[in-house]
């Protein structure tokens, strides 16, 4: 691995080096002790006065240990991991004698807020780390174990991609184990994942956020400011802009950080790129920008009720734990609709996808494929996957591609030679045995299809908030569009329902899952941040008995 350190050392003036000192209590290290080891998860960022410490990749069952990078004076180590809560990636073993200094992550987490400078110095670092590790021996410490066309092992790399996780996968071949006979795994252990050489049989997104310190533990927060429920664009704009002015803020998600813009192949009317931006980018740097501010991130974690006490709301999640807090914005969006057509769920994974990304292309990538739906996404998957040498069957129920759908795509998609558009049709039959193989359409007859591309829409995924005021949809209303007798919990308060605000006092809602919102990525980040102007005046409202100065 590139040892970035001195950079970082360079990077840093006298007076920044002397500040971080200042926060770190000093330890004298000898030759040999580790500082910490690979995987505990409450480890500290090293300042290194003098002397020299080891970076090093722990043995794995069929690999020696290696040593990454070495830190000498005036140098810190740590990678991305410091600021999300993710367990250590590799062990810091003191390589000569000397004086260290622990940082501890909340007194980074200071330093990052309080200094513009210096936090970007630290956070550029970190990050150029996490970069150079991805591509060294230290990716090896997560891998994943599973058949390519599993949808299980799919789940796992989504999370891991979503969470910008460093990790490898290794693909067994469909008719048989391969290398991994005589190594103790057998079909039904598939996927499996290693963690630090330490094998998890039928590893799922719960599991490793688990071993690996990224899943909520109830003793790690008390009473938070704002509780973000969903991770996708609305609940991370509002996340950054919340953290960003001082309020305590968790987002929680039932898969990982994304939502449907992590799906999303390209987006080409989002400000400020006017070459487009892929979802997944556009949604790891909003992560990364989270994490800066402190944001805390857990996931995967299903919610399942929400409740008013006292003293703020007690969030229920599936596993029993509770989290408290003085405000909630509900940003879940919606959950992907799915064609009524017989053998549907026995292909989900193997052929019928709901999102266009690498991910999904690796599965199909110059095999003819048909993509389902008139709204942008569905035009965006379609030129995607064209550019990946797929010839592509786009089917579209209405009478105008262009109804629901940007001019620009439309003619995009129009001029493409390898793309075929069906117009006032609609799928009736899938045929394939272990996968997908082809697909039928009332209009053009049985196409061959390696894939079936899905976006028809989605329902909001607001059923574990009975009590909340919804349209006949399930689409959370707000503000001014909450019925007449939805507002008696307001009499005590003497005051109406803020922007974003539902009908239950100091819980919001902003995004897809909102009653009236325009479904674009764009805005629901302008309504996630908006709504967080309503949340600081929801937490300092003196008819509140959450009331405090802010």
């Amino acid at each position: 691995m590139t040892d970035v350190s001195e950079h970082a050392a360079k990077r840093l003036s006298d007076p920044q080096w002397e500040r971080l000192l200042g926060m770190a209590a000093p330890t004298d290290v000898t030759a040999g002790d580790y500082v910490f080891r690979a995987g505990d998860l409450n480890y500290p960022m090293i300042l290194v006065e003098s002397g020299s410490i080891e970076m090093v990749r722990d043995p794995l069952w069929w690999d020696e240990e290696t040593v990454l990078s070495t830190l000498g004076p005036r140098s810190f180590g740590g990678e991305l991991g410091l600021l999300n809560g993710q367990g250590a990636l590799l062990s810091a073993r003191v390589k000569e004698s000397g004086r260290i200094r622990r940082l501890a992550r909340e007194d980074l987490r200071l330093v990052m807020n309080q200094d513009d400078d210096l936090g970007g110095i630290v956070l550029h670092t970190l990050w150029e780390r996490r970069e150079a590790l991805r591509r060294g021996p230290a990716a090896m410490t997560l891998k994943f174990i599973g058949t390519e066309a599993s949808s299980e092992l799919l789940a796992l790399r989504r999370f891991a991609e979503r969470l910008d996780l460093i990790h490898t996968v290794f693909a067994v071949p469909p008719d048989g184990m391969g290398a991994l006979d005589g190594h103790g795994i057998a079909a039904d252990d598939l996927p499996a994942a290693l963690i630090q050489g330490k094998l998890i049989r039928r590893a799922t997104p719960g599991t490793i956020a688990e071993r690996l310190g990224l899943s909520y533990q109830p003793h790690q927060e008390g009473a938070t400011d704002l509780l973000v429920v969903g991770g996708g664009p609305a609940g991370l704009a509002a996340a950054i802009y919340a953290a960003s002015e001082g309020l305590s803020t968790v987002v929680l998600d039932a898969v990982a950080p994304g939502g449907q813009a992590a799906s999303t192949s390209r987006i080409e009317n989002f400000l400020g790129f006017p070459f487009g931006v892929a979802g997944g980018d556009l949604i790891r740097q909003a992560t990364l920008q989270a994490i800066k501010f402190g944001v805390r991130i857990w996931a995967p974690c299903d919610a399942v009720s929400l409740e008013t006490m006292n003293d703020g709301l007690t969030l229920t999640l599936g596993d029993g734990a509770t989290l408290h807090t003085r405000t909630a914005l509900i940003t879940s969006g919606a959950a992907y609709r799915s064609l009524g057509v017989q053998g549907w769920e026995a292909f989900e994974g193997r052929g019928i996808y709901y999102a266009a990304t690498s991910l999904e292309v690796r599965q199909v990538a110059g095999h003819p494929v048909v993509v389902v739906g008139g709204a942008n996404s569905a035009g965006q998957a379609a030129l995607y996957l064209a550019s990946h040498g797929c010839p592509v069957h786009l089917v579209v129920r209405g009478r105008d591609v262009g109804t629901r759908m940007s001019s620009y795509l439309v003619e995009r998609l129009r001029e493409d030679s390898r793309i075929s558009i069906h117009t006032e049709s609609n799928i009736i039959g899938l045929d394939g045995d272990s996968a997908l193989d082809s697909v039928r359409i009332d209009t053009a007859g049985a196409v061959d299809a390696r894939g079936l591309f899905c976006f028809i829409g989605a329902d909001p995924a607001s059923a574990w908030l009975p009590t909340l005021d919804r349209d006949t949809a399930g689409f959370i209303r707000t503000g001014t569009d909450i019925a007449i007798q939805s507002l008696y919990q307001w009499q005590p308060l003497g005051r109406e329902p803020m922007p974003f605000e539902t009908s239950t006092p100091r819980v919001f809602a902003a995004g897809d899952v909102r009653h009236g919102s325009m479904k674009r990525i764009a805005a629901a980040v302008g309504e996630g941040s908006s709504a967080v102007a309503s949340v600081h005046r929801a937490l300092s409202d003196p008819a509140s008995p959450l009331a405090r100065p802010l």
